[in-house]
């Protein structure tokens, strides 16, 4: 027993350093999420939301709790180690619930790009940083307006031209009269494009949000039979 004991103390001392770069990693992509992603016009609505404060704000606790699960362990603290245990736990539903809010976020994408592209083509005369951000859009993502390339319509008095960064090919002037030649411009709406975008990078978010969870379930199990290990007087050093 004492040879097992200590396999999974070692365990319990591995396990605590994933936990702890998960943690790190949680951090990374709220602080990603808070700052990078805002300089999408049609992800402003998604950013502000709490989501990616909580997302940073979890990782710290995370990041804490891995340390204070090491001391624990390595001075076989009963009392530590089954802090750990129950703040691990709490964890576990808080992240369930940011699961459950981001399912919910999905299914409202569409309408939250579509409102935040729509108000940056509104202003896009009004506000150089909103013009700014839209052209950097427009061109890398290859696409034209929100829905599609119609909603520049009012964007010159002729109603025939649109931003040059609207043009397959951006040159001065390009964009001149250009509304109605599928050649010359990107037809696809920016909107569809983000919303692909945001869906994968969401799936990414779930699939990892698993693996955490999973070693985190791991967590559990080995302070708990830590726990038992030291309640019961094992010689674990």
């Amino acid at each position: 027993m004492e040879g097992g004991m200590k396999c999974v103390k070692y365990l319990f001392f591995f396990f605590n350093f994933i936990f702890w770069v998960c943690g790190l990693a949680l951090i990374v992509v709220g602080v990603l999420a808070k700052t990078e992603i805002t300089n999408l016009p049609g992800v402003k609505a998604v950013a502000s939301t709490s989501s990616p404060i909580v997302i940073i704000v979890v990782g710290a606790v995370i990041f804490f709790i891995a340390f204070f699960g090491c001391c624990g362990a390595w001075k076989e603290n009963y009392c530590m180690v089954t802090m750990f245990a129950v703040l691990l736990c709490l964890i576990i539903v808080v992240e369930i619930g940011i699961a459950i809010a981001a399912y919910v976020l999905r299914g409202q994408l569409q309408q939250l790009v579509d409102d935040g592209l729509k108000e940056a083509i509104k202003n896009y005369k009004k506000q150089a940083d909103v013009k700014d951000e839209v052209d950097k859009m427009q061109e890398q993502m290859k696409c034209c307006g929100a829905v599609n390339a119609s909603d520049w319509e009012d964007y010159d008095l002729d109603k025939k031209s649109v931003p040059d960064s609207c043009c397959k090919n951006v040159t001065k002037n390009c964009g001149k009269g250009a509304l109605k030649e599928p050649t010359k411009i990107y037809t696809e709406g920016c909107g569809t494009v983000l919303e692909n975008f945001l869906k994968k990078n969401i799936l990414w978010v779930g699939v990892a949000a698993l693996v955490i969870a999973f070693i985190e379930i791991l967590g559990v199990v080995f302070a708990c039979t830590l726990m038992r290990g030291i309640r019961k007087g094992y010689e674990v050093m």
